[in-house]
């Protein structure tokens, strides 16, 4: 629990009740108890929420650590941008119907955006991790 609790950053919060903590603290330590079950298989949904933006590279990061480390990760994301960057499999649903998966570079396109998201949007490559990204327009 101690590394997991260090790895999310909560560890000097360790004392503190869940219900003191601010959103994305808290957040961070519901991320660290489930890390410290030390499953092979994590699932999350939404776990960027509440976070500022350091943190949630910090756990997009650890989350790709723990999938190269063996594990499979599978997590919920609204941010497009965030899942083609941090996943390399996609899987796109509208209305809990299946519309797409595959690679961020096999699903992500303009017409994708247009018709599950209805957003007008450009695809380019994101020039620090080499993967779709959209802007809208």
């Amino acid at each position: 629990m101690e590394q997991a609790m260090h790895d999310t950053g909560v560890f000097e919060f360790a004392d503190k009740p869940v219900e003191s903590l601010s959103g994305g603290q808290r957040q961070r330590a519901w991320i660290a108890m489930v890390m410290a079950q030390d499953t092979e298989v994590v699932m999350l949904d939404e776990p960027t929420t509440y976070l500022d933006m350091s943190h949630q590279v910090e756990l997009m990061n650890l989350m790709q650590q723990m999938n190269a480390n063996g594990k499979t990760v599978v997590v919920v994301l609204h941010d497009l941008n965030q899942a083609c960057r941090y996943c390399d499999h996609l899987i796109v649903l509208e209305q809990g119907q299946l519309i797409a998966e595959g690679s961020p570079d096999e699903v992500f396109t303009e017409s994708l955006l247009d018709e599950v998201f209805d957003l007008k949007a450009k695809v380019f490559r994101d020039p620090i991790s080499d993967t779709p990204m959209c802007v809208a327009v």
